[in-house]
């Protein structure tokens, strides 16, 4: 295990000092992984959550009073792409999850738990979500529900995704992630692919981010038009799962060679 501490961290919740929170945390500490402690208080979660890579909740009944923290944690595992691990009986889990989805869920540890498998579950998630094995994050921008979904499930095993239905979500969603690479459509209501481009390019937080464009279209003047704002690619949505996995795996490749020159 050779994990950089500035590669993220673990926050772990609970609603007390307990003994075994802060024993796993000293064992994350001899692990070389970073941690932060924070009690079950929105404020307290949002000031550890900065550079957080994985939320470690530990359950108990004080959670049945504080749907809103769930919320909370269900909206910041999905807003930042993280892991959410569960600790706690059966009872507490089904009451979390009647908040927190269970696909947002990464694993769930029933007490007494196994402190070797829950060690050794966290240093893979770390290993597998930082530094050069860090899923890239794609953001999907459609307004077509439908086909964003179906984009979604194609690329989900690969990458961490996000979705928004217009620019306006876009750009916010942007605010608060990073993002390696934006799949955007070229026709939209209100503003369209070519003018969220502008947008973004006009932007200096944003205007690095590559762009590929998704559109119906494949005609040369579509193509002409947008050449100014620099995509770095164009593809036509009715390219199939494993086209665009092959797109993206060249893509990412491609730029890694150019960070190594």
């Amino acid at each position: 295990m050779e994990n950089n501490a500035n590669v993220g961290k673990v926050v772990v919740i609970s609603a007390k000092d307990s003994f075994l929170a802060m024993s796993i945390m000293k064992k994350m500490e001899e692990m070389n992984i970073k941690s932060t402690f924070a009690h079950t208080d929105i404020k307290e979660i949002a000031d550890c959550a900065d550079d957080a890579e994985l939320l470690l909740l530990f359950l108990s009944e004080e959670l049945e009073e504080m749907p809103d923290v769930l919320i909370y944690l269900k909206d910041l595992a999905q807003d930042k792409e993280l892991g959410l691990i569960l600790v706690g009986e059966p009872s507490q889990y089904e009451l979390a999850t009647k908040m927190i989805p269970e696909q947002i869920v990464t694993e769930w540890f029933k007490r007494p738990i196994d402190i070797d498998r829950l060690m050794k579950r966290i240093s893979t998630y770390i290993d597998e979500n930082t530094g050069e094995n860090r899923k890239k994050t794609v953001l999907l921008v459609d307004d077509d529900i439908t086909y964003m979904r179906t984009v979604y499930e194609w690329l989900k095993d690969k990458y961490h995704v996000g979705m928004a239905a217009n620019g306006v979500q876009a750009i916010s969603y942007l605010g608060r992630n990073k993002v390696d690479l934006i799949l955007l459509d070229y026709e939209m209501p209100i503003a369209n692919g070519p003018q969220v481009l502008s947008m973004l390019k006009n932007d200096s937080e944003t205007g690095r981010i590559p762009v590929m464009f998704l559109t119906g279209h494949g005609d040369r003047d579509c193509v002409m038009s947008v050449v100014g704002l620099s995509p770095v690619d164009y593809l036509l949505k009715t390219i199939g799962k494993e086209a665009l996995l092959e797109k993206l795996k060249e893509f990412f490749a491609n730029r890694e060679k150019l960070y190594l020159l």
